[in-house]
């Protein structure tokens, strides 16, 4: 693991103290907007990007890291796809996809850093042999802002892709981010493939308070070969935060009959039961919970953004119950690292054998993110500014020659197996034949 994992330099964090709320507000209105690159409404007055894309983001807000490298920690807990591989009933592989959909977020957790916005044309490559799987990722578009990835395994069991790009809401104190593109899991060895999308994330106490984060909403999972589905609400935290981080659903065949019962929550674990039993514990549940509730007078008008303290840290286990997913520990000095896990800390991690085989466009030799990296605030801001000029520049370059953009590595097509638009890998990237690459950095 590289060295920074136990003294990492980037770690001079600086920390606002209670600035002007409505600094606040203008930097974190702008925080999201030129991660996102995209137009909304605030209090009915309009902010575009052009607006708000002349001023550079201070650094501070950033962790160093690049969005397609966030993207990358999808793959943390790969084992569960070879894990699924495994299994011939197709129950046991849903089980394993499922806990695989949920641990793809889990990174999330207390992540409030902003990644640094990819460039057009930036590109980042992850082969982990431990792992055992390789990956690329391109951004491939920048208004709207779309990144692409494509990972496959080393033995050649499965192929992982998909396409981001979030539809952002604004609600006053906190911002919603609803994921739009397909995530596509191809399991070869049982010919099977799987679609689905992630859930809502939101962003609560963006104008004063501690930030803090919130997954909800449903996501199902379809397998193209069986017709079965699992369908898991990510629920949000309600009033008391009694479902503070938690996730269930049911396994259902084609003709939905409950094949299996999952539970857990999203920043721990995740649990299978015969659907059942579970259902019989969610009554008993539910009875307890009326009866809290008639037991407290709560007005609507004390209901606060404020995290909510869950009823408990761990989830109960229902007897019957088999464990399918646990996040790893993240390292002890975590917090002073951005809460990184152990995965996202060596994203970084670039040797001389590597530097001179990656392409120029590879997130390692962003000149801004190395220096945030390397503790050197100042320099990182002066970089950060240079860069999106000169991304600025270029884009007005091609405007004047009605020059349009080509990706290099991904291409626009419908989706194989939602027939959603999408954007798919093109090939030959693993070649080591990189010419006329764009200079962007």
């Amino acid at each position: 693991m590289r060295q920074y994992t136990e003294q990492m330099p980037c770690i001079k964090k600086i920390q606002l103290e209670d600035p002007c709320p409505i600094v606040k507000l203008f930097l974190e209105v702008y925080m999201i907007v030129s991660f996102y690159q995209t137009e909304f409404n605030i209090y009915s007055v309009k902010y575009t990007l052009a607006e708000l894309s002349k001023i550079t983001m201070p650094v501070i807000f950033n962790e160093p890291l690049s969005f397609l490298q966030r993207l990358t920690e999808y793959m943390e807990h790969t084992y569960l796809i070879h894990k699924a591989s495994s299994f011939a009933d197709p129950v046991e592989r849903m089980q394993c996809v499922a806990a695989f959909a949920v641990s793809a977020v889990a990174s999330q957790w207390e992540r409030t850093g902003k990644p640094f916005n990819p460039l057009l044309g930036e590109t980042y490559e992850l082969v982990r042999d431990d792992l055992g799987f390789r990956l690329i990722s391109e951004q491939v578009s920048h208004h709207p802002p779309i990144s692409a990835f494509h990972a496959e395994g080393l033995n050649n069991d499965f192929i992982f892709h998909g396409s981001i790009y979030p539809k952002l809401k604004f609600w006053g104190k906190s911002v919603e981010a609803e994921p739009k593109g397909t995530i596509t899991l191809e399991l070869l060895e049982h010919n099977e493939a799987y679609t689905w999308t992630n859930p809502t994330c939101c962003v609560h106490n963006i104008i004063v308070g501690k930030l803090w984060i919130e997954q909800y909403g449903n996501v199902e999972i379809t397998n193209h070969k069986t017709g079965d589905k699992c369908v898991l609400n990510f629920k949000p935290c309600g009033l008391f935060g009694k479902e503070l981080h938690k996730v269930e659903g049911y396994i259902q065949d084609k003709s939905k009959k409950k094949l299996c019962a999952l539970y857990g929550k999203w920043t721990e674990c995740l649990y299978s039961v015969d659907p059942a039993t579970f259902d019989a514990y969610k009554k008993n549940d539910k009875k307890n919970t009326e009866e809290k509730k008639n037991s407290k007078q709560v007005s609507a008008s004390e209901e606060s953004d404020e995290m909510p303290m869950p009823d408990s840290e761990s989830v109960f286990v229902i007897p019957g119950s088999v464990l399918l997913w646990r996040i790893a520990p993240r390292p002890p000095n975590s917090a002073q690292m951005y809460n990184f896990t152990s995965f996202a800390m060596v994203l970084n991690e670039v040797d001389k054998e590597m530097e001179s085989v990656i392409p120029k466009t590879d997130c390692r030799l962003r000149p801004d993110i190395r220096a945030m990296e390397n503790g050197e605030i100042d320099q990182a801001s002066e970089e950060k500014k240079r860069l999106e000029e000169k991304q600025r520049a270029a884009r007005k370059n091609r405007s004047k020659s009605e020059e349009d953009w080509k990706t290099r590595w991904f291409h626009q097509g419908p989706n194989p197996y939602s027939g959603a638009q999408d954007w798919l890998y093109s090939g030959s990237y693993w070649d080591r034949n990189y010419f006329n690459l764009p200079d962007i950095y």
